[in-house]
């Protein structure tokens, strides 16, 4: 079973200013990137081919990068996910942009489970904050702020008590 899951806003400002906020990814003060509700994307050595990095358990490489334009990232994490995802900036005349989040991947293994009933649900939160962020930067406002269903704030509340557990040593 293929995934193909795409998340895009038009934004009432121009590519240019959209693009610099691409080109923001995983930067200290990352513009687009929800890292005040979400982990961060940390990448290293920083936004360029080759740099590795990723955001909470998903891991990704960097394989093409286009300022202003494009960044697509194959995944190496978490098991059994086989694709990439990308952020392309288009431009949509009158001044206007469209950002676009594209993700494709072919699950496998426990990964046929975790990407409809974890991932999806966390990704798709997290990937209309982002566009969020973006119309502000854009725009000053947000017309319809993206809102965390019931189901995402149990994965959060859940992963956030697995992470402060402590773990267990055997005997």
């Amino acid at each position: 079973m293929a995934v193909r899951n795409v998340h895009e806003r038009r934004i009432a400002a121009p590519p240019e200013l959209i693009g610099a906020l691409l080109d923001g990814l995983a930067s200290e003060d990352d513009p687009l990137w929800p890292v005040a509700d979400w982990p961060g994307m940390r990448l290293e050595p920083g936004l360029a081919v080759g740099a590795a990095g990723g955001h909470g358990p998903v891991r990704y490489t960097v394989v093409a990068y286009e300022p202003g334009r494009e960044v697509r990232f194959r995944f190496t994490g978490p098991s059994g996910f086989d694709g990439h995802h990308e952020f392309t900036v288009h431009p949509a005349g009158d001044g206007t942009t469209l950002l676009r989040h594209t993700l494709l991947l072919v699950p496998h293994g426990p990964a046929r489970l975790t990407w409809p009933l974890f991932f999806r649900p966390l990704h798709d939160a997290v990937l209309e904050d982002a566009l969020d962020r973006a119309e502000r930067a854009g725009t000053g406002t947000v017309a319809r702020p993206a809102r965390w269903s019931p189901y995402v704030r149990l994965l959060r509340t859940a992963a956030r008590k697995a992470r402060r557990r402590p773990a267990e040593h055997g005997s």
